[in-house]
């Protein structure tokens, strides 16, 4: 007898009632309808395809973009006793084998897998032999090229409706604007779903922007107003470092995160901050997709992102518990400036798109007409080094080839490992014999590969990681540590990106056939930054309605809570009051204007009106270092 879905909402869940359009979404995919499902952050999108999957006999196929959220879904899943799978990306032909053979035969209720695993023919082979209930397209907004995120295989996925005539499909996103919601569509054949749009306004963000021209005293500052649970959006990986660095010396406890860490790296710094070892957790936008942490006070972006999209999902991962929250934009001039900069003039035309193509195929001894069917490791700052190439506008350009089938670009953070033992044996295990917390490692390396005295041989540090069950940075320090005392030569480069060419190698006439494309995708991604700036240069209209309506949602209601809502709606302060609590605090010694500020909690701009007028008066003067005193 088939399970109610509020029945199993309460036996999985816990919870006795559905949130949103939940209720209706499932409903309707259990009557066998496709669905396109549009909620914010938060809103329990999830939910949305488990709960009838679970209802009905057979198995849910879910199409997700990132390996850190399927990991994630899976993980949850198999927590709650629901056997669920994931067909990650360094899974060998046979585990893959496997796996798919499970999901025929076993009890097997979810598959998860990447858009791009949907382009093996094994893979297909088996999805028409599986009994399945329903597909899940996560992140739907990814499909289309007017989305935030657009990836080429996504556009890929409307093969399932081939391989699964008749079987429903929902469509999930927490960002869409009305362009990207109709592209999906259209793209998935969903000729006659039913479209439920979830309000995406969320009462508990207080969305403010800052023109502040030192940051970092101002983020310190921020912060300082509680201990509670923070993300910090930088765009560039240096600076995931620094700020945390900078954080930690003021007296906060905070760790970095970017997309060039390894994945030993990632999970231990992700914990650290999930268990609230850590506080603030400073990244580029690599982290929070699928993170879920309810009790986060503050999102905090110290650099211009790229789009209202990507703002607005990364600003809703702040206070998904409901209680309030903070969305806070530190800005400048010179910020915008550098946004314009790094978003517009790095935009690569097609003479720079056709030196990085030929660039990289030299990179990999690609010849002329060849077409090589392999991953390649790829170091990206090393290659723009090499050429010495703009990295901003080679990113972007690497970026456009992916996007237009050219190359496709994977997330890798693997090192590339030789290893050759330079001793006799009889050397190496009297050094064993001095290091025996070294010996598991050592053994593992002559048991897996023969060869390591007579040659170099590459090394899978993650495999040897895997089976020793040490982490990679105690596995490398312990092949450095042979190196330095003389046993081995080792040498090792850092993978941040896997690199697979997609067509032969055609110089000119692959970029050409391209050009139409990525001239609209160029105009796209200026409309974009164009339409945020347009947001942060905004005073007068309620940001959270001026964000809603972005994405099609009219009739909202002013927050009253954000900077624009709260600069209108403050009455004027009583003349003589606010210099009157500046004059008391300069009683007790001269002050500079940013001690004024911490000792009265206020805001920068008003202190300076204040401080004019006092001046003006004659009523404070300005001393030594800047520093204001009680005027003679």
């Amino acid at each position: 007898m088939q399970q109610s879905p509020k029945a199993i909402l309460k036996e999985y869940w816990g919870h006795d009632n559905f949130r949103g359009s939940q209720e209706k979404i499932i409903h309707s995919i259990l009557e066998n309808r496709d669905v396109m499902a549009l909620m914010p952050t938060g809103g329990g999108k999830s939910a949305c395809y488990q709960i009838p999957a679970l209802a009905k006999s057979g198995l849910c196929i879910v199409v997700s973009p990132l390996v850190a959220l399927i990991q994630d879904q899976v993980n949850t899943l198999k927590e709650k006793g629901i056997q669920a799978v994931a067909l990650s990306s360094g899974i060998s032909f046979k585990d893959l084998d496997v796996l798919l053979d499970n999901c025929i035969y076993g009890s097997i209720k979810f598959l998860y897998l990447s858009p791009e695993r949907l382009e093996q023919s094994l893979v297909q082979e088996r999805i028409r032999q599986m009994d399945v209930n329903l597909i899940a397209i996560d992140e739907a907004h990814c499909i289309s090229e007017w989305g935030h995120d657009f990836r080429p295989a996504y556009r890929k996925c409307a093969v399932l409706r081939e391989l699964k005539t008749g079987v429903p499909l929902i469509a999930l996103t927490a960002t869409a604007t009305s362009r990207v919601e109709k592209d999906i569509l259209e793209n998935l054949n969903m000729k006659d779903a039913e479209v439920f749009r979830d309000s995406f306004l969320r009462k508990n963000l207080i969305f403010q922007v800052k023109f502040k021209e030192d940051k970092r005293y101002q983020l310190d500052r921020l912060l300082a107003k509680s201990n509670d649970s923070a993300i910090v959006y930088v765009r560039r990986r240096r600076d995931t470092v620094g700020l945390s660095n900078f954080l930690n010396a003021r007296g906060k406890t905070a760790t970095h995160f970017h997309g060039g860490l390894s994945q030993s790296e990632k999970k231990e710094k992700l914990q650290a901050w999930l268990q609230n070892k850590v506080r603030i957790m400073v990244a580029t936008n690599a982290f929070g997709m699928g993170v879920d942490k309810p009790d986060v006070r503050w999102v905090i972006h110290y650099q211009i992102p790229e789009s209202i999209e990507n703002y607005f999902q990364e600003a809703g991962r702040a206070g998904r518990d409901g209680q309030p929250a903070n969305a806070v934009m530190l800005t400048n001039p010179t910020d915008v400036q550098n946004a314009k900069r790094q978003f517009l003039e790095t935009l690569p035309d097609m003479a720079f798109l056709k030196l990085l193509y030929r660039k990289l195929c030299n990179y990999f001894q690609i010849a002329y007409g060849e077409h090589r069917h392999e991953v390649f490791g790829f170091n990206f700052d090393r290659f723009c080094a090499t050429y010495t190439l703009p990295m901003l506008k080679a990113w972007a350009g690497m970026r456009l080839l992916d996007q237009n089938g050219v190359i496709t670009l994977s997330q890798s953070s693997q090192y590339k490992a030789t290893l050759q033992l330079s001793v006799q044996k009889e050397t190496l295990f009297q050094w064993l014999a001095k290091h025996p917390k070294r010996v598991k490692v050592v053994q593992a390396l002559l048991r897996t590969y023969g060869g390591l005295f007579d040659f170099d041989t590459k090394i899978n540090l993650s495999r040897i990681s895997q089976k020793t069950k040490v982490s990679e940075s105690y596995l490398l320090q312990t092949l450095e540590l042979l190196q330095q005392d003389g046993l081995a030569v080792f040498t090792t480069a850092n993978e941040d990106l896997g690199l697979t060419f997609l067509v032969p190698r055609e110089d000119h006439a692959t970029i050409n056939a391209i050009a139409s494309h990525v001239e609209l995708l160029n105009r796209t991604k200026k409309d974009k930054l164009e339409q945020l700036l347009g947001y942060i240069h905004n005073t007068t209209l309620c940001r959270m309605v001026y964000l809603l309506r972005y994405f099609g949602e009219k009739g909202t209601k002013a927050c009253g809570r954000c900077d624009i809502c709260i600069a209108q709606n403050t009455k004027a302060i009583p003349s003589g009051s606010l210099e009157d609590q500046i004059l008391e605090v300069l009683a007790t010694g001269d002050k500079s204007s940013r001690d004024i500020t911490e000792i009265l909690n206020m805001e920068e701009e008003d202190l300076i009106k204040a401080i004019r007028v006092l001046l003006e008066d004659g009523k404070v003067i300005v001393r030594e270092q800047n520093k204001y005193g009680i005027g003679e």
